[in-house]
């Protein structure tokens, strides 16, 4: 089977990330897309302050891709040492699923930083990658590797960042956030 890997800290999830994902799946570019919620990313150590816990942005994923077809939340990451680069993480989900093939699903914003990436060259050398637009950041597609493709997927201007701090002024973010998200951030008073 081929499955999709989009990795991020979901800090919190929102709809533009499920779309993302019911697209690809939509699309038939994977046969599943599994939503591996990071405990932390390395290219953010220090930088999101207010992220919540990993537990609560675990169960955000799992209620807002409740009944998404094709698409299912991972903890994968948590097993593996922290911070876990990329091409640790594909490389255990090798091990540990064989029977699979893993394609790496990533932002057009990710793409630009990705030579950064531990181990970049080894990545794109060994796995597939398919690269979603975001609004702000050009492709040049005609000097992209073999192995990377540019895929279209609904487009929504808004980031996790800003969703927080709506939340943080008191916002109603439900147009943003899936209903049962919102009703968890509430609950568990998460980025107030």
């Amino acid at each position: 089977m081929k499955i999709g890997i989009y990795g991020g800290s979901f800090n919190p999830i929102h709809r533009g990330h499920v779309e993302l994902a019911a697209s690809i799946v939509r699309q038939g570019l994977v046969d599943e897309l599994w939503l591996l919620v990071s405990p932390l990313n390395p290219l953010k150590q220090g930088a999101e302050s207010d992220i919540a816990e990993y537990e609560h942005r675990l169960n955000m994923a799992r209620l807002a891709t409740e009944g998404v077809d094709g698409v299912k939340v991972s903890d994968f990451e948590r097993h593996l040492p922290v911070p876990s680069y990329t091409i640790t993480t594909l490389g255990e989900l090798r091990k540990a699923y064989p029977d699979h093939e893993f394609v790496l699903v990533i932002g057009a914003d990710n793409w630009e930083r990705f030579p950064r990436w531990y181990h970049a060259q080894e990545i794109v050398d060994t796995y597939n990658i398919l690269v979603y637009r975001r609004p702000g950041h050009e492709i040049d597609e005609s000097v992209l590797p073999p192995s990377v493709r540019v895929v279209e997927t609904p487009l929504y201007d808004i980031s996790s960042t800003e969703i927080r701090e709506g939340v943080q002024r008191g916002e109603d973010m439900k147009e943003w956030v899936d209903e049962k998200v919102s009703g968890y951030i509430k609950e568990h008073e998460l980025y107030s």
